[in-house]
């Protein structure tokens, strides 16, 4: 459920920071990797993994950037395993993109799912302990606490707690998702919620997680042994509860191209970190802003340490960028009409918006900038466009093609 971030201690989201941390981890992105990924060692001692997703998910580190690092370091064969768990992200996002449907479908089955737990007290309690880490497994209660402590969870330990939750604890598997989401540094819309779909068998029909009591001892190094008895015994995932069929694939979002022409106002949002990549300097930029989203993430409260990460991140970007930025919170939609009006710009200009609460946000905000004359516009990564028209079914199909996308990146 996306790559490994970090301990309670993790650095200042910078862009120097992330740079720093990945020549510190590179080494150990080649067999190592491949080797010792899945093994959870607990609470401040993942040092098997790349603890690299957090400045992943905001873009201070690309997706281009860290592949060609660990092929220079280890090679096409050495580094493989380490770029397939890197192009999950990027095939998790262009799924979702094709399919914007399921998101909708997440978002509002989680309020029908709030809603539930107003009116039944015994499922509240239940979903209460879990959180809590008051259940009586031993596991659980370890990684909900490490969780909303630290703001990370194993790879691992993610898809054993998705499953134990769904299939042992029988909870509606969008609270679960909720739950991850508000408190993970490295959550995001596509990761979070397919990963959760695809546990529960409805990203990939009739294929689910089944957490198993030897797969958790032999992963934690013993750590946590429990019993067989304790955890269901899985034979279907959620199909049947869920039958509808998948939506039918949508083209991908064209963006609307910014005109360098037209007085623009910059939005940097945690989204994409690095807007220094792009031609600033071809355009007559009236004023910057940081847009801080990150309690659209739900309807409950965010985990502090989400918000703060959100906050360093774009400080940082805007000091780089070394342009004065004004704050902005991702309250009433209109309030960005508003704020381009007042800086004299007839187009806004920020990197792309994938689906997920931001986007939602934006959409609610574009009849207000039409009114006001105003025009959204986005960059998208070549990356991304490289990437997303392939994720259409199945993440194996995009994987066969990673040298191929290596190639035509020029990283290979």
């Amino acid at each position: 459920m996306t790559d490994d971030i970090s301990t309670p201690d993790w650095p200042t989201p910078t862009r120097e920071a992330a740079e720093q941390h990945l020549a510190a981890v590179l080494p150990r992105l080649g067999v190592r990797y491949a080797h010792r990924r899945n093994v959870d060692h607990g609470q401040g001692e993942h040092h098997h993994v790349s603890q690299l997703s957090p400045f992943l998910r905001r873009r201070l580190l690309l997706e281009t950037d860290v592949m060609a690092a660990a092929l220079a370091q280890h090679g096409a064969e050495g580094a493989e395993k380490f770029l397939q768990e890197i192009l999950w992200r990027s095939y998790f996002k262009g799924w979702l993109e094709r399919r914007p449907q399921i998101w909708h479908s997440y978002r509002d089955g989680l309020r029908a799912d709030l809603d539930r737990l107003d009116d039944d007290p015994d499922l509240r309690d239940a979903v209460e302990r879990v959180q809590a880490g008051e259940t009586d497994l031993d596991c659980m209660n370890a990684w909900a606490r490490e969780l909303t402590e630290t703001g990370y969870l194993h790879n691992h330990a993610r898809m054993w707690f998705a499953s134990i939750w769904v299939f042992t604890l029988r909870l509606p598997w969008r609270l679960g998702a909720d739950f991850f989401y508000r408190h993970l540094l490295d959550g995001d819309p596509a990761s979070n919620t397919l990963s959760w779909r695809w546990v529960c068998g409805l990203h990939t029909r009739g294929k689910f997680y089944e957490a198993q009591a030897w797969n958790i001892a032999k992963f934690t190094d013993h750590r946590f042994t429990p019993d067989a008895s304790d955890l269901a015994e899985v034979t279907a995932g959620l199909e049947d509860h869920e039958p509808d069929s998948l939506p039918d694939l949508q083209p991908l979002r064209s963006p609307n191209a910014p005109d360098p022409d037209t007085p623009t106002a910059l939005l940097v949002t945690e989204e994409d970190c690095r807007p220094d990549d792009f031609p600033l300097d071809r355009f007559d930029i009236r004023a910057t802003a940081t847009l801080a989203a990150s309690a659209l993430r739900a309807p409950g409260p965010v985990g502090e340490k989400v918000v703060e990460f959100e906050a360093a991140a774009l400080a940082d970007t805007a000091q780089r960028i070394a342009r004065k930025a004004d704050n902005l919170q991702a309250g009433d939609p209109d309030m960005l009409a508003h704020w381009a009006t007042e800086a004299g710009a007839s187009q806004i200009v920020t990197p792309y918006v994938p689906t997920g609460p931001l986007r939602d946000w934006l959409d609610a905000a574009e009849p207000a900038l039409e009114k006001a004359g105003i025009t959204l516009c986005e960059w998208r990564r070549d990356w991304d466009a490289l990437v997303w028209p392939h994720a259409t079914t199945g993440y194996f199909k995009v994987r066969k093609k990673l040298p191929d996308l290596l190639h035509q990146a020029g990283l290979a």
